[in-house]
C-alpha cells in the first residue's frame, strides 16, 4: 500500500552486527538522504554515522520512549520528512521497539521501505549446521514466567530449528531451561560475537554447553540455535504410550466420543502405528497380538 504522496516515508535500515564492512552502499545512501535518523542508542550510532561521513539530525527511539517518540516520528513523516530507523546492530524491528513504529506507520498510511542487511538470527542459523528449511525465531526468552512457560513447553515436540537471543550473564540459566524443556539432551550451536574479531560457533549439546560455560564464562552477544526434536523419536514415543492400554479400551475412547466403529478402528490403527486391517483382525479374533 502506497502512502500519501505528500507524506514522508519510513526506511528500516539494517546496520552491521559487528563488522562495519557489512554496511551496504544502499544503507549508507539511504541514511545520507534521510531528513531524520531515529536510533536506538544515539551514543552508539554516532560512531557508525561518523565512520560513513553521514551528517543527518538524529533522535533517540528506544523501548522506553517508543510510544511517545513514535507519535512524534509519525507526525514528522506526515509533514513530509523521510525518517530512517536504525537499531544498535542488525535489522530494525527484530527483538527491538521498531515493530511498534512500523505498526504506527501502517495505521497512518505511511509508506515503509526495508533496506536489507545483517540479522544475527539468520547468520547464526546458516552456520549452525541444523535444518534451515523449517525454523522459528523466539528472540529473548520472556521474563514473565507464564509467557516463558508457553515458549518452553512447546520445545519438547518442536521439530523445527529454534533460534534464541541471549545475554552472556543469563546464558547458563537459559541453557538449563532449554535442556529441561527439551526433555533431555539436544544439539545446540552457541554463536558468539558473530562477524566480529572473536567470533565463535560452538556446535555441541545442551549438557556439554552447560559444562563448558560453567568453566568458561561467556562474553559478548550470543545467539543460540537449538536443533529440532526428532520426528521419528516423537512418533515412536506416541506409539509407546499405548502399550499399557488394550486395543478394546483404546477403541472405547473413540466410540464413547460418538465415532463410528470403522472410523474408530482407523484412528486406533494410526495411533498404534499399525494397519487398520490388523485392528479389525484382532477384534474379531483372527489376530492375537498388536
Amino acid at each position: 500500500m502506497t502512502g500519501n504522496a505528500m507524506m514522508g516515508r519510513l526506511f528500516l535500515v539494517a546496520t552491521p552486527i559487528g563488522n562495519l564492512g557489512d554496511m551496504s552502499v544502499r544503507a549508507v545512501e539511504t541514511l545520507k538522504a534521510a531528513d531524520l535518523i531515529a536510533a536506538e542508542d544515539t551514543r552508539n550510532s554516532i560512531k557508525l554515522l561518523n565512520h560513513f561521513d553521514i551528517h543527518v539530525p538524529m533522535t533517540s527511539y528506544h523501548e522506553y520512549n517508543k510510544f511517545d517518540k513514535g507519535k512524534y516520528l509519525v507526525e514528522k513523516m506526515q509533514e513530509g520528512l523521510d525518517v530512517a530507523l536504525i537499531t544498535d546492530a542488525g535489522t530494525p524491528g527484530i527483538s527491538d521497539p521498531g515493530e511498534e513504529l512500523v505498526k504506527m506507520c501502517i495505521e497512518a498510511g505511511i509508506e515503509i521501505s526495508p533496506i536489507p542487511g545483517a540479522a544475527a538470527c539468520v547468520n547464526a542459523l546458516i552456520v549452525s549446521g541444523f535444518s534451515t528449511r523449517r525454523f522459528c525465531f523466539e528472540g529473548f526468552l520472556p521474563r514473565d514466567k507464564k509467557e516463558q512457560k508457553i515458549v518452553l513447553d512447546r520445545l519438547k515436540t518442536e521439530t523445527r530449528t529454534t533460534v534464541f537471543y541471549e545475554a552472556p550473564h543469563r546464558l547458563l540459566k537459559t541453557l538449563a531451561l532449554l535442556e529441561k524443556a527439551a526433555g533431555g539432551d539436544r544439539r545446540v550451536a552457541v554463536c558468539r560475537e558473530l562477524t566480529k574479531k572473536h567470533e565463535t560457533v560452538n556446535r555441541t549439546t545442551l549438557s556439554d554447553a552447560i559444562s563448558y560455560y560453567t568453566e568458561n564464562s561467556p562474553r559478548g552477544e550470543i545467539v543460540l540455535v537449538l536443533d529440532g526434536a526428532s520426528r521419528q523419536a516423537l512418533e515412536e514415543a506416541a506409539k509407546k504410550q499405548w502399550n499399557n492400554i488394550s486395543v478394546e479400551d483404546h477403541m472405547k475412547i473413540f466410540l464413547d466420543q460418538g465415532m463410528d466403529r470403522k472410523e474408530a478402528m482407523k484412528r486406533v490403527a494410526a495411533e498404534r502405528g499399525v494397519a487398520r486391517r490388523d485392528i479389525y483382525n484382532y477384534l474379531v479374533g483372527k489376530k492375537t497380538d498388536i
